[in-house]
């Protein structure tokens, strides 16, 4: 029977918190560093590729536009290649887009004069991105650059950072000491950086939570599960689309620059016939305008005998997303949907989605992500800061462990109901766990020399 007060055993759950709390932050710092930086740059993409190829971006409006075909001829004699995508203007004095495939594999976006068919350059694909720069930034920030295991080592980050904010708040709690609770009190030194990491955080903690969850649909674990739960409850991508036609082993995510996130693992479907008359460029996007497809979409053309041709678009305004497959010969459509067809689970991950990209509510949505990211590097900054601060000479500066190695049974449902619901945070509290036993008993195994 245990003989701790009640006193003891908040101490106790106090120190275990603080001490994984310490890990867990310098564990993930590198990570809240990259996710900061390239997201705070990444939610004005749109304005630093604008400024930065405004000349291919941008035309002076002069009258009628030339037929979508006339236009993607112009980027295909200048830039001979098979035509993949074909992106007309978002307004009057933007710039079409055609995307092309050359001989030796390489992509370009061609950018054309509508009104004139004039080519006014072109850089190499980058897809949603818009841009080389922003595709990197992009890669950036999901470490996609170093493979699966940058995926799997950000999934698990985000879900850290949801424990750590919520450990965070519980250390915060001030319990009749005088620390910086809402306002930075102390003036220098490690109390200084220790009221700036807490009071940042209390303010942006919300913010910090909201990004790290809605940022998880795009991730391999969490968000593969989210995907497949939200499916099979009916709540996500409903059946019953693909009934009569038949379907590739290609996602849609594969074979167009953007879809809509809970659409991206439909496969493809395919044209009925595969010989015969086809239907041209100019039909397919007389068929969907009319059909009230919202600007800024682009048309992927079809790549094999039995391809489709598929019309998407992902706006600012979400509920204007649509995504839109036709048959190559026919014309036919042959799946139309857009948000309002979702469940209520993936109309959930699109506006979150929409809102974590910045791209819901405009200027208001980008600053506020902004100042989100920010402190989230004032966070990393100040915990460096604190932890250099209170480390000895010649040691890491983490907080002993117990001499009781009994984990407070609070902390112990937590960590359980958290593996559980993060499954890499699981995995990694695991090896953290293995880890704090190894040097418990090894202390152990000392003190008793």
């Amino acid at each position: 029977m245990s003989t701790k007060t009640p006193r003891a055993a908040r101490a106790a759950l106090y120190r275990a918190v603080w001490r994984w709390h310490f890990i867990a932050g310098l564990m993930v710092l590198p990570f809240v560093l990259i996710l900061s930086v390239t997201g705070g740059i990444y939610l004005f993409k749109d304005e630093i590729n604008d400024a930065a190829h405004a000349r291919l971006r941008f035309v002076e409006p002069g009258g009628a536009a030339l037929a979508p075909s006339l236009i993607a001829a112009a980027a295909q004699q200048a830039h001979p290649g098979r035509i993949r995508t074909y992106a007309p203007p978002a307004s009057t004095d933007r710039s079409a887009r055609v995307d092309i495939a050359e001989g030796d594999g390489d992509r370009l976006s061609v950018y054309v004069d509508p009104f004139t068919g004039a080519v006014l350059g072109s850089l190499p694909d980058g897809g949603a991105s818009g841009s080389p720069a922003m595709l990197l930034v992009r890669k950036l920030h999901s470490l996609d650059q170093v493979g699966w295991v940058g995926n799997r080592l950000i999934e698990a980050a985000a879900g850290w950072i949801v424990l750590l904010v919520g450990s965070g708040i519980y250390l915060w709690w001030p319990r009749g000491r005088g620390l910086g609770t809402v306002t930075v009190k102390a003036a220098r030194g490690r109390p200084w950086w220790r009221d700036l990491h807490a009071v940042t955080g209390i303010y942006a903690g919300a913010f910090m939570v909201f990004l790290a969850l809605t940022g998880l649909p795009w991730s391999a674990v969490w968000g593969g599960k989210f995907y497949d739960y939200s499916h099979a409850l009916g709540l996500g991508m409903p059946d019953g689309y693909w009934s009569e036609t038949p379907v590739s082993t290609v996602p849609t995510g594969a074979a167009v620059n953007r879809a809509p996130w809970i659409m991206e693992r439909q496969p493809m479907p395919l044209s009925g016939a595969v010989r015969g008359a086809q239907a041209g460029l100019d039909a397919i996007v007389a068929t969907v305008e009319a059909r009230g497809i919202v600007p800024g979409y682009e048309v992927s053309l079809p790549q094999a005998a039995d391809g489709v041709y598929t019309a998407s678009v992902y706006p600012d305004d979400i509920r204007g997303e649509r995504i839109i497959h036709l048959d190559r010969y026919s014309g036919e459509v042959l799946f139309d949907a857009g948000l309002r067809d979702l469940g209520g689970l993936g109309q959930a991950a699109e506006w979150g989605i929409s809102i974590h990209q910045g791209q819901a509510w405009g200027l208001a949505n980008q600053l506020v992500l902004l100042a989100a990211c920010i402190a989230m590097g004032v966070l990393s900054l100040s915990a460096a800061a604190m932890w250099w601060k209170r480390r000895p000479d010649g040691a890491p500066g983490v907080p002993q462990v117990p001499a009781d190695c009994r984990i407070p049974r609070t902390l112990l449902i937590m960590a359980v109901v958290a593996g559980v619901f993060f499954p890499l945070v699981g995995l990694s509290m695991l090896i953290l766990a293995a880890a704090e036993l190894a040097v418990f008993l090894s202390n152990r195994r000392l003190r008793a020399a």
